[in-house]
């Protein structure tokens, strides 16, 4: 794991192939909190669930019927740097749920882990 500061203290940022790995055990979804201009640009990670931060602090209208399917598993959310992911764990931990900040998508793409585009 890496380490990535946030708010003020080093959050634990698995590595993507830590996060590969917990996916494959089907407790864990990974999502992509970037925005459709942003997944358009530089594709997405192959498992991820496309759900814009923007959306989260809105209407939640993607958002909304998401974390209610997926209530019981570890959301994993990735973004360009970090930064957004660390933002909507944060926000959403708050309201019950269990996440991880897995960091950037560049990372993700660096390590060779499967990409397609939205």
């Amino acid at each position: 794991m890496t380490a990535l500061s946030s708010f003020g203290a080093d959050v634990p940022i698995p590595t993507p192939a830590e996060t590969a790995a917990r996916l494959k055990s089907g407790d864990a979804v990974l999502i992509d909190v970037r925005e459709p201009s942003e997944w358009a640009e530089t594709g997405v990670a192959e498992p991820a669930v496309l759900l814009a931060m923007s959306d989260l602090r809105a209407s939640r209208e993607q958002w909304k019927p998401f974390l209610e399917k997926n209530h019981d598993k570890t959301l994993l959310l990735m973004c360009r740097s970090g930064n957004r992911s660390g933002q909507v764990a944060a926000l959403l931990a708050k309201e019950g749920y269990k996440t991880v900040n897995v960091g950037a998508f560049a990372a993700w793409k660096a390590a060779s882990l499967p990409v397609r585009k939205p």
